[in-house]
């Protein structure tokens, strides 16, 4: 059975009965989490979170790209969150690779370099540093003061706030 199939069938065999009782978009708690999209961060798990309380915004290494800046967009302006968590963590992918070596492999196998940046890193706290001054500084979001960075260590569950 193809994943995708597996999964549709846990759909059905599952709990998941939506959320009738949540009645608006806006997440309770007013805040958004920016992390990484590795399967093995369970964020609801990290902060022990109740459906519709954050948004959970996704993607390689939980960097802040102009398109996290899009949805941090309409989260403040229109969902009403007033703070950010930006959360990476230890062991990420982007750590193995360089900007470089991967567009080049993109480009031979294509025959096209990608526009985007890949944004990989050796050091996680100094990414956090730059994704938490990414939202401090954009003249997009209205909420700029109430932004934290931490490191999710997938070792041991340690969370450290990054200064």
């Amino acid at each position: 059975m193809a994943a995708i199939d597996d999964l549709l069938q846990r759909h059905l065999d599952g709990p998941d009965h939506g959320a009738p009782n949540i009645l608006t978009p806006v997440p309770s708690l007013h805040l958004a989490v920016v992390t990484c999209m590795d399967a093995r961060i369970k964020v609801f798990d990290v902060f022990g979170l109740k459906h519709g309380e954050v948004h959970i915004l996704r993607n390689a290494g939980g960097i802040v790209t102009d398109d996290m800046i899009r949805s941090l967009s309409i989260s403040q302006r229109r969902l009403q969150t007033k703070e950010v968590i930006v959360m990476q963590h230890t062991l990420c992918g982007l750590m193995t690779i360089t900007e470089d070596e991967f567009k080049d492999e993109l480009e031979q196998d294509t025959g096209l370099r990608p526009p985007w940046a890949v944004e990989s890193f050796r050091e996680v706290k100094d990414s956090v540093r730059q994704s938490v001054e990414r939202v401090r500084r954009s003249p997009f979001l209205l909420h700029r003061d109430a932004v934290r960075g931490f490191v999710y260590d997938v070792n041991n569950a340690a969370l450290t706030e990054v200064d």
